[in-house]
């Protein structure tokens, strides 16, 4: 296997839930690269259903954090990164989805801490996001996604189970 190769996947294995931040702002160019390998995933039919938010307002973030019983954290990131996806395309979900852990990964690339907190399926907390941003009707809110600087260690690891592996046929 190839160093490329060997670096993702210890990438991917270090990428972890931060929920915890330190009070150093996120520079914008960190955030345009999470961004632009957002916008490097794979979208069905090429529509690239998504748009997203930064949010940097204190004010804001400290809003959102009381969207969801799990999103405090949101309050003391830097920067808070919606995203949102376009109802009109039948894999929204799927493409955003695809876009969310592209940020993450990216996040993890730049030394930052991320987390996904899910938004969708729950109407009342896309609702609220919805009014706290501004976000037209049309646009579906996937999830929020708190990043920072991390405040927190967390080790690499791996998730792999063999017995969920099935060759050929289940």
């Amino acid at each position: 296997m190839s160093t490329a190769a060997e670096q993702m996947l210890d990438l991917i294995k270090s990428r972890r839930s931060i929920r915890s931040y330190t009070s150093e702002d996120v520079s914008q160019d960190a955030v345009r690269m999470m961004l632009e390998a957002a916008m490097a995933a794979p979208s069905a039919n090429d529509a690239r259903p998504w748009e997203f938010v930064v949010v940097r307002d204190a004010g804001l973030r400290k809003r959102l954090a009381r969207v969801h019983p799990w999103a405090d954290m949101a309050a003391s990131a830097p920067v808070v990164i919606v995203v949102l996806g376009d109802e009109s395309s039948n894999h929204w979900v799927e493409d955003t989805s695809a876009a969310t852990e592209n940020i993450l990964l990216q996040a993890a690339a730049c030394g930052l801490g991320a987390v996904w907190v899910g938004i969708y399926p729950t109407t009342r907390y896309e609702d609220a996001v919805r009014e706290i941003l501004g976000i037209p009707r049309n646009r579906r809110v996937l999830c929020i996604i708190p990043v920072g600087w991390p405040a927190e260690k967390k080790g690499p690891r791996s998730r792999y189970e063999q017995g969920k592996v099935h060759n050929e046929r289940y």
